[in-house]
């Protein structure tokens, strides 16, 4: 591919000309999501785990009549994407309610966004959130030791870096006593594994601003996989081939115990296929249910 095609495959924007109606609709759904988990008490808004003004999560508490293990519901982390420079976890509350409803708790966090910090700034965000809701899990009634890291677009490559993070090594430097795993399982939805194709992309690169260096520290695809973790890679079926190509890339470089699961989501593109969360029967809420160990 030349540099231009290279640019265009990863400009979702162009290749989903109604992509701010799908957008709308996500803020429009998660007004509701909001408004709904509010009246039953189960939502808490913008809690701090970090310094930085962005340092907040959403904690969204599981229908305790739908908990079934006595140790605490099954956790899914969801990190929002935006190529690390845009979007906001209020955004994707919409994901919540079905989820709270069948057992889980839902955990949405925020980060600074590029070019304020770098993505490895944004990485060690991610984890700092996860570490946070390790520690306070409980509190809300999620078991800790059952984290299910899920993430979209940059929020894909959210999920690889934070599943390949060493908590033990993390809790040192910041004064906790972490487990080496934060998190066994994960599930990336149109991630992002190998950066380097990102170099092509003008309209990306003066913010996120990589470099050979970079790229070898951010691509979970140059790394071995993580000992004891498993992430599955999914993308819109509608997607382009870039995003499909990464999927493979990160089997490739993982192998099939690490990414057992490389899949096309059929009929959706880059934007509306979150929206099959909402929808308990649909493929990619089955493979995510199977991660939580959800009926």
């Amino acid at each position: 591919m030349t540099p231009e095609a290279i640019s265009r495959a990863y400009n979702n924007r162009l290749l989903v000309p109604h992509f701010q109606d799908i957008l709308a609709l996500w803020d429009a759904e998660s007004k509701l999501a909001r408004e709904k988990l509010n009246g039953v008490g189960r939502g808490h808004w913008s809690v701090p785990y970090g310094p930085r003004p962005l340092n907040t999560l959403d904690v969204v508490e599981p229908d305790p009549q739908a908990v079934k293990a006595d140790g605490g519901a099954p956790i899914l982390f969801f990190i929002h994407g935006g190529y690390w420079r845009m979007l906001d976890k209020s955004a994707q509350t919409f994901i919540a309610p079905a989820w709270s409803a069948r057992g889980a708790m839902v955990v949405i966090p925020n980060y600074t966004l590029a070019p304020e910090v770098s993505l490895e700034d944004i990485s060690l965000e991610i984890v700092q959130a996860l570490a946070w809701v390790w520690q306070h899990a409980r509190a809300f009634g999620g078991d800790p030791n059952r984290i299910v890291v899920a993430g979209h677009s940059a929020g894909g490559h959210l999920t690889g870096m934070a599943l390949s993070c060493d908590g033990q090594k993390l809790g040192r430097a910041m004064g906790l006593k972490l487990p080496r795993e934060l998190a066994r399982r994960g599930l990336a939805i149109s991630g992002l594994f190998d950066l380097a194709p990102l170099v092509h992309c003008e309209w990306l690169m003066p913010d996120i601003r990589l470099t050979p260096e970079s790229i070898a520290r951010l691509s979970p695809a140059r790394w071995a996989a993580p000992k004891g973790r498993r992430m599955l890679a999914v993308a819109g079926e509608l997607e382009s081939s870039e995003f499909h190509r990464q999927n493979q890339i990160i089997e490739a470089a993982w192998g099939k115990a690490a990414v057992p699961v490389v899949s096309p989501i059929k009929g959706r593109n880059h934007f509306d296929i979150l929206l099959d969360l909402m929808e308990p029967t649909s493929h990619l809420s089955r493979l995510l249910a199977r991660e939580l160990e959800l009926s």
